[in-house]
């Protein structure tokens, strides 16, 4: 493996970023080197995903498959690299130029002596980053024309040192939520408040109330997280705004919680709203499910990890963040795995930059899975 030519790979994908969706040059890139190394390819899969299948020395009619995400976050990058983002407010910020990178590696590394039975369906998925770019590709049928009977995904984690791997059966990353509420039918002088319906007296009631929600009203053995990010009204010192808004976002790891969260804040804004005289507007997006690993594939990526000289271990508790690799794991079994990669900075920090100390380790685990679940003949 010539890994100075996928660095050089990875730091120009880190260079030109593009966002969900708008991965076009993404995708010709991987698309290119995919097809110098023979593999069957299929272009704008979930509008700009790419798919790449490799077929084994020897027959065999099963079929798994690696997914790689490769879309970047509208940021700046802050960093001071000379690789760092030629396009402002578009940073990799999250790792998924080295992702790409290794999962071409990988298929390389494997088309150069495809000693397994039967075929690797290598999966480039675009607009991992809050747009269901996963989602996208399993309605445009990926999974009835690539039929793979297991699925891996790797990140980067840079909460773990450089060669230590973790993951876990069961849920592994959090499903995710967003609210937005709006409170109206209020607003009048600031010096005469008992005319009028303070919209923003009731909203930061309501940003208490929220808070209150997760404690009170879920089992205390049950993890769950609200937060409200955003609280906005008003444009004059001397004026109550006529409406107030607040957003914020619900991660959860069971349906039971995920409901009686959102049952329970809508009762709480009407409640308050009520209070005040006001209205409620609340919408309400559950846009990632829970990351749900199964027990056999959880088994075999430790192994694999072991086999690739990473020091692997269960992950003790899931992570609060979420991942539209669910949506691949509701179709398929299949195993998300965290890869050490610190030390670094925090994942979507501006200054994030993939640490290409990480990258070996990364390849070699995916070809390991492949060994493993395809056999080495």
């Amino acid at each position: 493996m010539n890994s100075q030519k996928w660095m050089d790979i990875r730091r120009h994908l880190h260079r030109h970023p593009e966002t969900g969706f708008n991965e076009r040059e993404t995708a010709a890139l991987i698309a290119k080197h995919l097809k110098q190394m023979g593999l069957e390819v299929e272009e704008n899969v979930g509008k700009t995903g790419v798919v790449a299948l490799l077929r084994g020395r020897y027959q065999g009619e099963r079929m798994i498959g690696l997914r790689a995400d490769i879309d970047a976050l509208p940021m700046e990058d802050q960093g001071s690299t000379a690789w760092r983002s030629c396009h402002d407010g578009v940073a990799h910020a999250c790792g998924h130029d080295g992702h790409t990178t290794m999962l071409l590696a990988a298929a390389e590394q494997l088309a150069e002596d495809p000693n397994f039975s039967g075929s690797v369906c290598f999966i480039f998925q675009p607009a991992e980053e809050g747009l269901a770019g996963a989602k996208a590709m399993i309605e445009e049928g990926l999974f009835t024309r690539y039929p793979c009977e297991a699925i891996y995904a790797i990140h980067n984690w840079p909460e773990l040192a450089l060669g230590e791997f973790r993951t876990r059966s069961g849920p592994i990353m959090a499903a995710a939520d967003r609210f937005d509420i709006t409170l109206s039918g209020g607003g009048g002088h600031a010096a005469q408040p008992h005319l009028s319906a303070d919209t923003l007296l009731a909203a930061s009631e309501l940003v208490v109330a929220l808070n209150s929600l997760v404690p009170r009203k879920l089992n205390p053995h049950e993890s769950a997280l609200l937060t409200v990010t955003q609280l906005h009204g008003g444009s004059s010192h001397n004026m109550i705004p006529g409406e107030a808004s607040i957003t914020g976002t619900v991660r959860t790891f069971s349906l039971q919680a995920r409901d009686t969260l959102e049952q329970q804040l809508r009762l709480k804004t009407e409640h308050i709203c009520a209070a005040y005289g006001l209205k409620a507007q609340i919408k309400y997006n559950r846009y990632y499910p829970a990351t749900c690993n199964s027990a056999r594939e959880v088994e075999l990526a430790l192994k694999a990890a072991a086999k690739a000289g990473l020091k692997a271990s269960y992950a003790e508790y899931p992570a609060l963040t979420s991942e539209d690799f669910s949506f691949m794991l509701q179709q398929k079994p299949g195993a998300y795995v965290w890869l050490g990669s610190g030390p670094s900075y925090p994942l979507h920090h501006p200054k994030f930059d993939f640490n290409d100390d990480v990258f070996p380790y990364g390849v070699q685990w995916l070809c390991e899975v492949v060994h493993l679940e395809l056999g080495e003949i």
